[in-house]
């Protein structure tokens, strides 16, 4: 039997809809005959969710809440909340969570419970809480449903399903901020993140439920001074967890947005801070399924993106770029590099086991986007209220092509768009296919780097771009894991000695041209590693002239990092856009410098 094509969640200003994209249209309407998927036109749709295996869809339209099953199009249970704004689905879809805000009026005495758990079969009310605050609101599951939990001010609460009117077991930790229920079998595992406070450090501690309070109870413990803030990644086994901290405030005042890290702790207990190859902010984290890899983005732009192994080691290196997402697909055979939102919207599919780029599409404008379980196609959408303008989806295969483009109409907007889940194992992974175009055809599309007259026909003698290229991509490269020590040592040797030869070669040809094509070549060469320089030997009485030109090279240097961090999408500071204002004076101040 055929796996089944997956229906799309789209829910915006003209109600809540259910639609199978990636189906061929002969066979959508042949469906769209046979299930009539129920619409809901309201515009006061506030939430939509599918269950984690796909069978249920609910939603809330400003007037109550409704469950319905995919298979069938039947809905079959109306649930009179119409305030909801959050649902959560129990792992295998036996309960639905619903959250309300908190308030009190004259009708809403103090107290009154704005968290309520429903029984999906009967549609019975099991149990209601107060959670005041939305965050932390959604209750914690096993994957077997037989343990939930709940987050109470200094404790997290675990139940016993389907027993809720009495906990069955606390976890105790001062000012306890957030807890995860390990995914996979039992016996299950328990992480909390508890934040430091007057110097003591935050944490991250793991337990073997019911094993919770007990001295020396824990498993695996994690501390860590810098981190105001955690978040923490299961892998899909239950085996580790990634943790990213941050810090509201970089110390150092290398970032306005902070300082973060990333660390990685095992059931096992052991522990390891992830080594980044580059210095900012950690942008995206995931794991791949099989759980025994993560890639993760990270590094000022244009940012950096690696591949680790579970000793925190670097398995694969795809150079730098403007991206700041990383999406596994769910067979891990393929892996998207992707740069939304205040970026270009450029998308990068690699071919996991070989490590081969196979596509370069560009989702421009793009705030979202997400996997169909396929493994073969992706949704890119923008959405407001992150943007109001154009606001739509597309559907992509993997290999480029983009098989569906959806807008919506003017005075409209696209709130949320969402796959179906399916189990495990539905869709087998399939050969890779490449790319119609070709990477290296889409690259040769791209205008050329500028370079003045006078330096045109020379080898430039630095990079011309800050962007690195993935480590199979580069000039000569080769697999360093299979050579030996002593290999590696000549190879090593090797390059420097040819990287001091091309260097000859270029100051020779330096020397060869005229003083006004040496000073168009060695502009070149300060645009792009900030050292111009006449090529003249200078005398003791010119220390102070020499010491003032090296200033103002260092701050244009600045500046054109400036400049580049710009022109890849980062949004500058305001003293840093006056930074850029200065460029044309300290031009004009080097000039005169240099012919003095």
């Amino acid at each position: 039997m055929a796996a089944p094509y997956p229906l799309l969640a789209v829910r915006g200003t003209q109600g809540v809809r259910l639609r199978r994209p990636t189906a061929p249209p002969e066979e959508e309407e042949e469906e769209a005959s046979r299930i009539q998927y129920p619409i809901s036109p309201s515009k006061f749709s506030k939430v939509c969710i599918f269950s984690q295996d796909g069978s249920l869809f609910a939603w809330c339209d400003g007037k109550c809440v409704s469950v319905l099953e995919t298979r069938t199009g039947k809905v079959l249970h109306i649930i009179q909340k119409p305030k909801t704004t959050a649902l959560s689905f129990s792992p295998r879809g036996s309960y639905l969570a619903t959250w309300e805000t908190y308030i009190v009026t004259k009708d809403v005495p103090p107290g009154t419970a704005n968290f309520h758990l429903w029984h999906v079969k009967s549609g019975e009310l099991v149990t209601s809480f107060v959670h005041k605050k939305l965050a932390n609101w959604m209750p914690q599951w096993s994957e077997d449903e037989t343990i939930c939990s709940r987050d109470v001010n200094n404790e997290v609460m675990f139940y016993e399903v389907p027993n809720f009117k009495q906990a069955a077991n606390r976890l105790i930790l001062e000012k306890v901020s957030n807890c995860f229920i390990s995914p996979g079998e039992s016996p299950f595992k328990i992480a909390a993140y508890v934040p430091g406070s007057k110097g003591a450090p935050s944490f991250v501690r793991m337990f073997k439920y019911p094993n919770l309070n007990a001295v020396g109870a824990a498993i695996a413990n994690k501390s860590f001074f810098k981190a105001d803030r955690a978040d923490v990644l299961w892998n899909k086994k239950g085996s580790a967890v990634l943790i990213i901290t941050s810090t509201e405030v970089d110390s150092t005042g290398g970032s306005y947005y902070g300082e973060q890290g990333l660390h990685y702790l095992a059931v096992n207990g052991e522990s390891s801070g992830v080594a980044l190859g580059k210095k900012g902010p950690i942008y995206s984290v995931d794991w791949n399924n099989n759980s025994t890899e993560f890639c993760a983005v990270y590094g000022f732009m244009p940012a950096k993106a690696t591949l680790f192994n579970l000793k925190c080691e670097p398995i694969f290196d795809f150079g730098t770029g403007p991206r700041n997402s990383v999406f596994f697909n769910p067979q891990g055979t393929i892996l998207c590099i992707a740069g939304f939102g205040n970026l270009r919207g450029n998308m990068e599919f690699w071919d996991r086991s070989k490590f081969k780029l196979i596509s370069k599409p560009q989702a421009s404008d793009s705030t979202f986007f997400q996997w169909c379980p396929d493994g073969e196609h992706v949704v890119t959408a923008t959405c407001a209220p992150r943007l109001r303008q154009d606001n739509g989806f597309k559907i992509w295969h993997y290999s480029g092509e983009m098989k569906k483009s959806s807008s919506i109409s003017a005075g409209e907007e696209l709130w949320e768009v969402g796959w179906q889940p399916f189990p495990p194992g539905v869709f087998a992974a399939k050969p890779i296919i490449q790319a119609t175009v070709s990477v290296a055809q889409v690259e040769a599309a791209k205008p050329a780097v500028y370079r003045p007259p006078g330096a045109r026909g020379l080898p430039p003698t630095k990079k011309l771009s800050e962007l690195e290229p993935a480590q199979n991509m580069k000039k000569n490269a080769v697999d360093e894991s299979n050579l030996s020590k002593s290999a590696l040592k000549n190879k090593r040797k090797r390059e420097a000695k040819a990287k001091a030869k091309e260097q000859q070669i270029q100051d020779s040809a330096l020397a060869s041209r005229s003083s006004d094509q040496r000073d168009a070549i060695a502009m070149t060469n300060y645009i792009v590693g900030g050292s111009y320089s006449q090529q003249q030997p200078t005398s003791g009485d010119d220390a102070e002239k020499e010491k003032k030109i090296k200033a103002l090279n260092k701050k244009l240097k600045a500046i054109e990092k400036l400049k580049e961090q710009q022109k890849d999408g980062k949004e500058l500071e305001k003293n840093q856009l006056e930074k850029l204002k200065t460029e044309e004076n300290l031009l004009s101040e080097l000039q005169q410098l240099q012919l003095s």
